[in-house]
């Protein structure tokens, strides 16, 4: 819900896996983003924008933390280290989004297919997702049957086992191996940008670390 400002909230994720979508007037949709418990979703509260024309999708559900945009802009007028993290976290989130589109230009539609469940998985403790091959052809903007075909051809390479609205990881190491460099890029990004030491350090706040990120 947007606040008095118009402005929305923004949320931190701890155990969802989210997905922002663009969706045009002619309805076929296309996946830019996603994030897990190392990202939040409405950027657009810090930003100053207010509001992004896309929309999220909840591709895994779980907690999070609400913090309203009021507060959140009262926080940012401090020279704290609040403000560090989600401008760090946007620069590894450009990192993605061109990657994406790079992937979706450049590589083919099994090699997205590879990408987009293992970007899944990066965010999440599981070993399988819950998305049909439709929705997934949409969120890649892809045709189904290329979805389809790609599936077929991870399935018989035993990497993966499919049902309907469920798709099971069988054999990781191989399935990375399909994907391009884009996924390798967009991890080193994350581990550079979001380690909490480095962050504390620049803020000026010593002694008070956390522990690393975790990003698969």
């Amino acid at each position: 819900m947007a606040s008095a400002t118009g402005a929305l909230p923004l949320h931190f994720l701890t155990e969802r896996v989210v997905s922002r979508l663009y969706l045009p007037r002619n309805g076929v949709s296309t996946d830019f983003e996603m994030s897990g418990s190392e990202g939040v979703v409405g950027v657009a509260s810090f930003l100053g924008g207010e509001t992004i024309p896309s929309e999220a999708l909840v591709q895994s559900a779980g907690y999070g933390y609400r913090l309203s945009a009021n507060v959140l802009a009262g926080e940012f007028r401090r020279d704290g280290l609040l403000p560090r993290l989600p401008s760090r976290y946007m620069q590894a989130l450009i990192t993605q989004t061109g990657q994406i589109a790079a992937c979706n230009q450049l590589h083919s539609v099994d090699q997205q297919v590879c990408r987009w469940i293992l970007s899944f998985l990066d965010r999440s403790s599981c070993t399988a997702l819950t998305v049909t091959q439709e929705a997934l052809a949409g969120l890649l903007g892809v045709r189904r049957v290329s979805v389809t075909e790609a599936a077929g051809k991870l399935k018989e390479a035993g990497l993966i086992h499919c049902s309907r609205g469920h798709i099971a990881v069988l054999d990781r190491p191989p399935l990375e191996a399909r994907v391009g460099e884009c996924r390798g890029v967009v991890k080193r990004e994350y581990r550079r940008l979001l380690q909490p030491e480095d962050i504390v350090e620049d803020a000026g706040l010593h002694g008070a670390c956390g522990q690393s990120l975790a990003f698969a």
